[in-house]
């Protein structure tokens, strides 16, 4: 492995020099000037990030597009060979089996379907909030980000605690005031996605909430004005001048809930006592079968595909949604 990762790393360096060369080739070109003591500085300064995304981004995806193709097993490891596309028809056979993997595509499925338009949304409707002018707004504004500053196991433990089966708790207290006996949220098979897609968006949503933020902010004033003197009242203006004007940044937040929605699995695996099939979500299958389970080369091999999926899904709404904004 230590061999494989000095190869590698050969290899981004030589694509890092011949990069840095035909720049300088460029400039020279150009009649630029070429100051060694310039260009150096800023190679010192990209080479921390360039380390950092070589050991834990492009080194993370070689390997597991390797073991991809091989039966790679974390308590075998020296016994491993190359198995070709084996273990793509593995996972392919396993989609359609009714077992784990097809209750995980399923789940996350009903997670991304759900969570993308209530977390956006719900975003959406908090930034326009806080941008009303008035006193107090700071105060709103920290409030809605201070889930995302919270981790997610300590958010997912609040939640445990507010949701807990017992009679004594959060929810179940209230439901006692009415008579409704106690209900177990987060182990009932038709709850327990739903749930977690509330506290998913309520989590997230913050965050987007300041980047819709931003983007209220660049919308000229005087686009409300003038509709407001075409008679428009203040939902006419919502949908022709704000939601036109925060096209650019909500194809921005699309993507990027919608990859994360793709990814989720902190909250399932905490949530929930056990690896269940009402919790299982592609990234907590993978993390099940690549260390739990050992079977590393399979599981590369369904986070490969997961991945190609994802990118093609992302550039289709890219294409579908991006529009003239691409071209501003």
């Amino acid at each position: 492995m230590l061999e494989s990762a000095l190869i590698i790393f050969a290899v981004f360096a030589l694509v890092f020099g011949v990069v840095v060369f035909l720049d300088v080739q460029k400039a020279r070109r150009h009649g630029e000037k070429y100051h060694f003591r310039q260009a150096l500085t800023a190679a010192l300064f990209l080479l921390p990030a360039c380390v950092l995304a070589f050991l834990f981004i492009l080194l993370p995806i070689l390997y597991s597009l390797g073991y991809s193709f091989t039966d790679y097993d974390l308590l075998k490891w020296k016994r491993t060979t190359f198995v070709g596309f084996d273990q793509f028809a593995e996972v392919f056979k396993n989609m359609f089996s009714g077992g784990k993997l097809t209750m995980a595509l399923k789940n996350t499925g009903i997670f991304v379907v759900l969570v993308v338009p209530l977390q956006i949304g719900l975003a959406l409707l908090l930034a326009l909030f806080c941008n009303v002018k008035a006193k107090g707004n700071v105060i709103f504004k920290i409030c809605f980000f201070i889930p995302v500053a919270v981790s997610l196991a300590v958010t997912s433990y609040l939640w445990l605690q507010l949701l807990s089966p017992a009679e004594t708790g959060f929810l179940n207290s209230i439901f006692a005031l009415f008579g409704i006996p106690a209900q177990d949220f987060l182990n009932d098979p038709n709850q327990t996605m739903l749930w977690i897609v509330l506290v998913s968006a309520w989590q997230g949503a913050g965050y987007q909430m300041l980047i819709f933020l931003s983007a209220l902010t660049g919308i000229k004033k005087e686009l409300y004005e003038a509709a407001r003197m075409d008679g428009c009242n203040a939902f006419q203006r919502f949908l022709k001048v704000t939601l036109p004007g925060l096209r650019p940044t909500m194809l921005y937040v699309l993507i990027t809930v919608f990859i994360g929605a793709c990814r989720i699995m902190v909250q399932p695996m905490l949530m929930v006592k056990g690896y269940q099939d009402n919790n299982v979500t592609l990234s907590y299958y993978m993390y099940q079968e690549g260390f739990r389970l050992s079977h590393v080369g399979y599981s590369s091999a369904v986070a490969l595909l997961m991945t190609l999926v994802i990118g093609t899904i992302t550039l289709i709404q890219r294409k579908l949604l991006g529009g003239k904004s691409n071209d501003r």
